[in-house]
């Protein structure tokens, strides 16, 4: 089982990074790879996933996230791939927070997740999650201009696993003034709402 793979990143996929380790380089399938810098050295957390035709690698950026992933994934009907896109979009808090909150909509919002796994997923991990101790993931520091957009968000009525779903998005939006950050929140919101 490989653990982490600590390398060089030489090339990213739509949905993968290829890192360089000592001449060897390994394919990861990894959560929005467009924000992993090329050429700069990194370690990354993997799940080795075996089938009959292929050895398949997931990477995350820390110990924790993997440790949610390897939770997701023990949901009946959750495979890797869907783990991973699920992970892509929510952050492993506001994942456990939906859980905890038992907030079937919002599941629903998540890629690949419909009704029948929104409900399998409450069902397997309600409560789960509180044995990671402190292991559990910690809220990485946002700005402070995100965090009161997010604020602004939740006042008008959306809900905190909701706005914590874009909060990658929030993050990387060009714009990082208050009100703008508000007004495209309100975007992705509505779009998702919509869709």
């Amino acid at each position: 089982m490989i653990a982490y793979i600590s390398g060089t990143v030489v090339n990213r996929t739509e949905d993968a990074i290829i890192i360089d380790n000592q001449g060897i380089g390994y394919y990861i399938y990894y959560g929005r790879p467009e924000t992993v810098a090329l050429d700069t050295q990194m370690i990354v957390h993997t799940y080795q996933h075996v089938r009959e035709d292929a050895i398949i690698l997931f990477g995350f950026e820390s110990r924790q996230d993997l440790a949610v992933f390897t939770q997701l994934i023990s949901v009946k009907g959750v495979g890797p791939k869907t783990g991973l896109a699920i992970l892509s979009k929510v952050s492993p808090q506001d994942l456990i927070l939906a859980v905890d909150q038992e907030d079937l909509k919002f599941l629903k919002t998540l890629p690949g997740v419909g009704p029948k796994m929104a409900s399998q997923i409450l069902l397997d991990l309600k409560g789960k999650f509180v044995s990671t101790g402190k292991d559990a993931p910690k809220t990485e520091k946002t700005s402070p201009n995100i965090e009161e957009a997010m604020d602004a968000l939740m006042t008008l009525g959306f809900k905190r696993a909701e706005v914590g779903s874009i909060k990658n998005e929030l993050t990387l939006y060009e714009q990082q003034d208050v009100n703008a950050l508000i007004k495209y929140g309100l975007q992705l919101m509505n779009a998702r709402r919509r869709g």
